[in-house]
């Protein structure tokens, strides 16, 4: 009883935050605009509570909204249940399909992982030293190609899966237009095997946003060895963002 009265209390936190910024939304809304259509589907990797999947919505897309976590899974279906233009699926996504161990953060849903990795490396920094990661449960695990198979390929996808997303991009393998993936600076070499990744993919075109900030970093769309080093000299307490990768 205890566990579930925690993650609600979780839950009802992460709405508060995630639906409680007005001027964050429009900005999100702003960024997302200029890869996304109306019309156009989109995946949603690590659908949280669906803060992105309200503003791929106000922009007219169909959206595919991925999340492993039961209560964050049952969150999605009762905000956008009634939306037929949103499918929500309560599975992982990674490299091949399968199942996943995944290491729950109870009191920071947000956070939650299938990265051991990841894990270990925000238990070694000072800025994550309050963070516990307390339950596991095993997850079914779908590919990205396995998601297009299935739903057809989207214009754009956000790929947020803490520490896990240079997976999720390997089970990828044919480019969709645009994508972006989350990026810490405890993990560094996971952003730069997912940058390598989409190099590999065929994209030319990278930017950057820091935190929530919705903001480009870089004027226009640089190349990928300029965001590498980028991301290599970038301080400790920049702490995350996200990687944008376009074609051609």
């Amino acid at each position: 009883m205890l566990e579930k009265l925690r993650t609600a209390r979780a839950v009802l936190r992460s709405l508060r935050v995630y639906y409680g910024h007005r001027q964050r939304a429009s900005a999100m809304v702003r960024l997302y605009g200029q890869f996304v259509q109306n019309g156009d589907l989109v995946f949603d990797i690590g659908a949280h509570v669906g803060d992105r999947v309200r503003a791929f919505r106000r922009l007219g897309a169909h959206v595919v909204a991925v999340e492993p976590q039961p209560a964050l899974a049952r969150a999605l279906r009762l905000i956008y249940g009634r939306d037929r233009d949103v499918v929500v699926e309560a599975v992982a996504v990674g490299c091949d399909l399968g199942v996943v161990t995944l290491q729950l953060n109870l009191d920071n849903p947000t956070i939650s992982t299938a990265s051991r990795d990841f894990v270990a490396a925000a238990s070694s920094s000072p800025r994550w030293d309050r963070e516990r990661w307390t339950r596991e449960i095993t997850v079914p695990v779908a590919t990205l190609d396995d998601l297009i198979a299935r739903h057809g390929t989207p214009s754009f996808a956000k790929i947020d899966v803490e520490g896990f997303e240079a997976e999720a991009l390997a089970g990828l393998s044919r480019a969709i237009p645009a994508l972006s993936f989350e990026f810490t600076t405890i993990q560094r070499d996971v952003a730069l095997a997912a940058l390598a990744r989409c190099v590999t993919l065929g994209y030319r075109r990278f930017n950057a946003a820091l935190g929530e900030s919705q903001i480009f970093v870089f004027a226009d769309p640089t190349d990928a060895d300029t965001v590498h080093q980028w991301l290599i000299e970038l301080p400790d307490e920049a702490n995350s963002g996200d990687v944008y990768a376009l074609l051609g």
